[in-house]
């Protein structure tokens, strides 16, 4: 069995279980497989002295075995708002005796970075170190943030040239990272999986009465429903949905997820009038989340970037078409009409788009079937393919 070491600043822990979630199942998969023994380092980053918001997370900086994939969590220094320039020297300063000693006990045959930054550069100083090939996974935030900043760059630049190969999550950002100067000719495109036996269609009436008992939404069932999935941040555009649900005087629309835009949104949905139709949900862990799904006649995020969201299979899987815009690997999703709908980042076109698929409903099953192609399982598989090739 060969083994590959995962760096993954973004991971679940007992703190923020819903952080990085895909990047677990994906190792918990490959896990799964015979031919990959899964370790992977969580370097979790905290001030030096841990106050506040960082000290719970700082006791969330445990070791484990989790879904047969042994996780550690070391801590690295976080100078807070501006240490995006020092954060792959310091995670390699913390993590690198780690990696030393468990490469000694059991040599890795291979790295792989789960971001692109900052895990990518401190993967390339780990993998250097140890004289073994380097992989890089971009998802979409990573190259799209990141990427954005000339410091950050460079170092993304420089570990592509020395991996052996990267993989992107669509075909979209594939042709967005070579644009941006990454070597086209080492990536490889890696769809994201799903979990079809907790995604699917949980029958609509079903899943709005638990939305009224879990969450007390006055909601009826003739109202159109719609749900937004995302962080809220204005580049995944929540504030156009509430924009387009102005021009949708009877429909509801439920919004998961956390961010720094909260108060602003709530604020919004109150001066509009929106406010008894807008219910924030919060952070949603994998057992509510297709309950809200499979409660909404869509699921709505015009995104400004994307890769390849997940909240796009996953609603796709509850039988939830899609309203989102053309960032990404939306065309790669949305193959045909059954999956929804592609829109300008405008509220008139978001507010169009809703209202068509509200008022013609498909068959929830023939909106699940879009997503059929997406697993767990296929996404191991290719997985373990792609570590072979570049581990050989």
């Amino acid at each position: 069995m060969s083994r590959v070491l995962a760096l993954a600043t973004l991971y679940p822990n007992r703190h923020q279980p819903r952080s990085g979630t895909f990047v677990a199942r994906q190792m918990e998969a490959l896990a799964a497989r015979t031919e990959w023994d899964v370790t992977v380092i969580n370097p979790i980053g905290v001030p030096p002295v841990p106050m506040g918001r960082y000290k719970p997370l700082a006791e969330a900086a445990v070791t484990g075995v989790e879904g047969d994939v042994t996780v550690h969590r070391p801590r690295f220094a976080l100078i807070p708002a501006v240490g995006g320039p020092f954060n792959p020297a310091m995670i390699v300063r913390a993590v690198l005796p780690l990696v030393r000693r468990l490469h000694a006990l059991s040599p890795f045959d291979l790295i792989d970075a789960q971001f692109f930054y900052p895990d990518g550069p401190a993967a390339a100083r780990l993998a250097s170190e140890l004289a073994i090939p380097l992989s890089i996974k971009a998802r979409g935030a990573d190259i799209s943030q990141w990427g954005a900043k000339a410091y950050a760059l460079r170092r993304m630049l420089r570990a592509a040239d020395q991996a052996a190969g990267l993989l992107a999550v669509s075909a979209a950002l594939a042709e967005r990272m070579a644009a941006m100067g990454f070597p086209s000719g080492k990536i490889t495109v890696h769809y994201t999986g799903l979990d079809h036996s907790q995604f699917r269609p949980l029958g609509r009436k079903r899943s709005r009465a638990r939305l009224r008992s879990e969450f007390g939404i006055e909601l009826p069932d003739t109202v159109p429903l719609f749900a937004t999935v995302g962080a809220l941040t204005p580049s995944k555009g929540q504030l156009l949905v509430l924009r387009a649900l102005a021009r949708l005087p009877s429909a509801h629309l439920v919004l998961v997820g956390a961010g720094p835009d909260r108060a602003y949104l709530e604020q919004f949905a109150r001066e509009a009038g929106l406010a008894p139709r807008v219910h924030f949900l919060g952070a949603l862990d994998h057992e509510l989340l297709p309950t809200v799904l499979s409660a909404a006649d869509a699921m709505v995020l015009p995104s400004a970037s994307e890769g390849l969201a997940n909240a796009w299979v996953e609603a796709l899987a509850c039988g939830a078409p899609l309203v989102i815009t053309d960032a990404g690997g939306a065309r790669e999703v949305v193959t045909r009409p059954e999956a929804g709908r592609i829109v300008a980042r405008d509220a008139d076109a978001i507010a169009g788009a809703m209202r068509a698929l509200a008022e013609d409903p498909l068959p929830r099953t023939v909106v699940a079937e879009c997503a059929a192609r997406f697993s767990w399982e296929a996404n191991a598989a290719a997985l373990a393919g792609y570590y072979a090739r570049i581990a050989a």
